[in-house]
């Protein structure tokens, strides 16, 4: 359901983002030190704050900040401002180690992206709040009615009750038989059958009707439909998808032709996937800079001392689009024939002293930071599996392959929530599957940065299900 003022409201946040913006810039480019070099090259310093006006518009673009504005729910809201700041200080800092010239604000950048993050963030927590509020000023509610108490029209009424920002009113519900499921509805809004639909509308001034009737009452819809248009009356048609598509269904046209796609996936977005592998080489090269340089060599000493062997352990993984790669790992067990067919269980006797260690605290994983910049993996997503387990899976559990759409990555949603080691039953990769779905529906910069912080606090905490 389209908000009739969302496209108002979406503008609104857009002039109020770009105030807040260059109310930012004016308040640290009028500082003692800067007021000097204003004076002596206003030009260049115009330059600089068009510069950070469309840095601010391509970052918003990317993570589509205005979208669905009224609809977005609050924390994906902050989710998304957050990931637009994000981007928007990776592009300032990369402009200013890249091209020196353009030094925008000189030393005072970390200063006024400090100040601009602040104020949007206490402006968007505002808005939401003032969007929650019930007195909302500047909303006029449509009132509609909905034709049709079967799932559809019921689960429209509960949506629109829940989201009153929408700015629409149920004043009726109509249909020939009452369900059992529509005893839940309040206020008396079941008002009678099909019949007495348009008379109610006419004569309580209801300028939109939604039809949410099966598909087998083809005849009734179609005759609604003629009877509102003869009566100025807007019809919108509530397609019967119920049992196919679950709530994250999206429409889209080719033409005239409605294709209705069963899940979102924001990674799909070539600007989202362009934005992802920028983090991941961002991120894996600090780590293997920082920390690979001379984890490697020290952890590689202590496993050649423990146990023969070679440091690595390379295993073909299945990978995204089921292309299979070498997943590395420090070698945490003794070279053995079953590695690519056992996993690795409790008091697994080929598991070294050392491999225990690095088990029980995921060092083992390290090297896959290595597989990060390659472009074989993430650092968040889906972890991959052995080939063979692939196979066995894919025949037992439904949309098992699907997660396979994504990068696989050192760490993901599953693991964070407890769905990691051994997976005994069908039912623990059942909820594994489970949460990498999830990820792939609702993927966002700010979780994969939510997903490490808490994979590291889980790594110093200790994980029972790591061995």
């Amino acid at each position: 359901m389209t908000c009739k003022y969302a496209t108002y409201i979406k503008w609104v946040n857009v002039a109020v983002d770009y105030t807040v913006l260059n109310v930012a810039l004016i308040a640290v480019y009028f500082t003692k030190d800067l007021h000097t070099t204003l004076q002596s090259g206003s030009e260049f310093f115009r330059l600089n704050i068009l510069l950070l006006n469309l840095f601010w518009f391509y970052s918003s673009q990317i993570v589509k900040l205005y979208d669905n504005t009224l609809k977005r729910d609050a924390i994906p809201t902050i989710e998304a401002t957050i990931s637009c700041l994000i981007l928007y200080l990776i592009i300032l800092s990369a402009l200013k180690m890249l091209f020196p010239m353009f030094s925008i604000l000189g030393g005072q950048i970390y200063y006024f992206f400090l100040l601009f993050a602040l104020l949007i963030l206490i402006s968007k927590a505002f808005f939401l709040l003032l969007r929650r509020s019930k007195r909302r000023l500047w909303i006029d509610y449509e009132k509609i009615i909905i034709v049709g108490a079967g799932p559809q029209g019921l689960g429209l009424h509960d949506y629109i009750a829940e989201n009153p920002q929408l700015g629409y009113k149920v004043e009726g519900v109509f249909d020939d038989s009452l369900p059992v499921e529509a005893n839940s509805l309040k206020d008396n809004v079941f008002k009678g059958p099909l019949s007495s639909c348009l008379d109610f509308a006419i004569t309580n001034g209801i300028r939109e009707i939604y039809c949410a009737l099966p598909n087998r009452e083809l005849d009734k819809i179609k005759v609604l439909m003629q009877e509102a248009d003869k009566n100025i009356i807007r019809f919108r048609l509530v397609p019967e998808v119920e049992g196919i598509f679950n709530k994250s269904t999206i429409l889209e046209l080719y033409g005239h032709i409605p294709i209705l796609i069963p899940r979102q996936e924001p990674l799909d977005n070539k600007a989202n996937e362009l934005l992802k592998r920028v983090f991941d080489i961002l991120f894996s090269s600090l780590v293997v800079i920082f920390l690979l340089s001379w984890v490697i060599p020290l952890i590689g000493l202590i496993i050649k001392i423990d146990s023969k062997g070679p440091v690595f352990f390379k295993q073909l993984r299945s990978g995204r689009n089921n292309k299979p790669f070498y997943c590395l790992k420090f070698r945490s067990m003794t070279v053995n024939a079953d590695s690519d067919s056992k996993q690795a269980c409790k008091g697994d006797a080929r598991i070294t002293k050392v491999g225990a260690f690095l088990r029980k605290n995921s060092l083992d994983e390290l090297p896959q930071f290595i597989n990060v910049l390659m472009g074989d993996m993430s650092v968040v997503g889906p972890r991959p599996h052995m080939l063979k387990h692939t196979q066995d899976y894919s025949l037992l559990i439904n949309n098992f392959m699907v997660r396979h759409f994504l990068t696989p990555g050192i760490t993901g949603w599953a693991q964070v929530h407890g769905y990691r080691g051994e997976t005994k039953e069908t039912t623990a990769m059942s909820k594994r599957v489970e949460a990498d779905l999830w990820y792939l529906e609702n993927w966002s910069l700010f979780l994969d940065v939510k997903i490490i912080f808490l994979t590291v606090w889980q790594a110093v905490r200790g994980n029972e299900n790591a061995y």
